[in-house]
């Protein structure tokens, strides 16, 4: 018998309190069991959240370690390198880790085999190619103009340059990996196998008698980076084997690239708009000051990972609706908000009454960043109540207007960063974030009712337009 939180709760709870709960217990059983699309997102968005928080942990008692170990100065020198790597990679995918959630459905659903055979193939191999280019490219301009940037800052650097190919194709792994519904493939590896091999490596080094430096965490994140992602290739390319039957492939790069641009543009935006912060606080400020940001980042983290989960599990089903019911892709697009907002708002108080004491942790200097924390919580909870309304113009093919969107948003935050950050110091920098998030959110929302005709805005009610414009 399988089964059921309505049916246990009717067995075991009071008549009374059974038949409040029943509501809630039968949308718990139909995202827990239903075999449907919204199921299947359903569990998938809940996979997301739990590794999320497990991530989330786990990032956050490694960079309390690595601050305790490393001290603020050399600490601020590896979050700037490390953030800088993760963009830059994740950027050197040009698009394609997005588009393939797209593209691989889609062929599916319509037998095109050879099609699926060929964008499974060149993903990754035009991602590894690109991105080792760019790697090479980013030691040579390193090296050639050393004299322009601070010493201390050089070799970090050049060697975070080894970590690209690895962190551009663990990232098209995810994709294929999330558009198959494969949420231990997509996730694991990237949120938790990676950092907790950083950690064990970065202790090992501090143990044989290394010192805890910037450059010698860099070295850990390479050896576990290239660790994870190769294992991670395996995993996914074998489980692909066995659901792609053999035969001919059809490479259309020039069609893939031209879809997966403007994705990639959006990419760009919304990865710069994300960390732009961090990357202006080091262009401005020192680097234990750099430390102290990021600290408070880490810490905001845990309301931000609800909206990447729901996206993480959302994605691939917005790019099956697109094809079909518009009423449907309504439905549960609304349904997307809810999963996205009111689990923000909980994270969000949780935060920022447990932010002083989990900011304390990471050395007595970091404390200084809880004020920050009210203004940015608050932002990113405001974000939630649009839910992932740019998955949903990607993957309904408007991600032109999402690219126009995005850049509009990083011009106003990186304009408030240059203008408040050498006057406002860290504070500039949260209120410039602040507001572009703020932006970023009422025109996404704004371009979804204009485009799909859907109301994408929790306290609003659902009203449908007659046709998109």
């Amino acid at each position: 018998m399988r089964f059921s939180a309505a049916m246990t709760a009717e067995r075991l709870l009071p008549g009374p309190i059974a038949s409040r709960a029943m509501p809630l217990l039968h949308r718990v059983d139909a995202v827990l069991f239903s075999t449907d699309e919204r199921g299947e997102a359903g569990r998938m968005s809940l996979f997301a959240f739990a590794v999320r928080i497990v991530s989330a942990a786990i990032a956050f008692v490694s960079q309390v370690l690595l601050a305790r170990w490393m001290g603020s100065f050399e600490y601020g020198i590896f979050v700037l390198v490390w953030v800088a790597m993760v963009i830059v990679g994740s950027l050197s995918c040009f698009g394609f880790h997005t588009s393939v959630i797209r593209f691989i459905p889609e062929y599916r659903e319509k037998g095109m085999l050879a099609e699926l055979r060929g964008v499974l193939l060149a993903s990754r191999l035009f991602t590894l190619v690109a991105s080792s280019i760019i790697a090479a490219i980013g030691i040579a301009g390193v090296w050639l103009f050393s004299g322009m940037i601070e010493s201390y800052y050089v070799i970090p650097f050049m060697l975070g340059m080894f970590c690209l190919p690895m962190i551009a194709l663990s990232d098209v792994l995810q994709g294929l990996a999330r558009a198959n519904s494969w949420g231990f493939a997509a996730l694991v590896p990237t949120y938790i196998t990676r950092p907790v091999l950083m950690l064990v490596f970065m202790a090992m080094m501090i143990w044989l008698g290394y010192a805890p430096t910037a450059a010698n965490a860099v070295i850990a994140s390479i050896i576990a980076s290239y660790i994870t992602t190769v294992s991670q290739l395996v995993r996914v390319t074998a489980r692909t084997d066995k659901r792609v039957p053999a035969g001919p492939r059809t490479i259309k790069l020039g069609y893939w690239l031209k879809i997966s641009l403007p994705i990639f543009l959006v990419e760009s935006f919304f990865f710069l708009l994300t960390n732009a912060d961090v990357l202006m606080v080091g262009f401005y400020m020192e680097p234990d000051k750099v430390a102290v940001y990021f600290a408070t980042v880490k810490t905001l983290a845990l309301v931000h990972f609800v909206y990447f989960a729901v996206k993480a599990g959302v994605a691939q089903r917005y790019a099956q609706f697109s094809h079909g019911d518009t009423a449907r892709l309504a439905g549960f697009a609304r349904e997307t908000v809810s999963w996205t907002f009111w689990p923000s708002l909980l994270m969000g108080l949780l935060v920022l009454l447990l932010g002083k004491p989990l900011l304390f942790l990471f050395g007595p200097e970091f404390d200084a960043g809880y004020p920050l924390l009210f203004l940015l919580v608050a932002a990113v909870v405001a974000r939630s109540a649009v839910g992932p309304c740019e998955s949903l113009l990607t993957m309904s093919g408007n991600q032109n207007v999402c690219a126009v969107v995005y850049a509009a948003t990083l011009a106003i935050n990186i304009g408030l960063n240059v203008v408040l950050i050498p006057t406002l110091g860290l504070w500039g920098a949260a209120i410039s974030t602040s507001a572009a998030m703020i932006f970023e959110a009422s025109a996404l929302s704004f371009t979804v009712w204009r485009r799909l005709g859907i109301v994408m805005l929790v306290f609003i009610p659902a009203r449908q337009k007659t046709e998109a414009v």
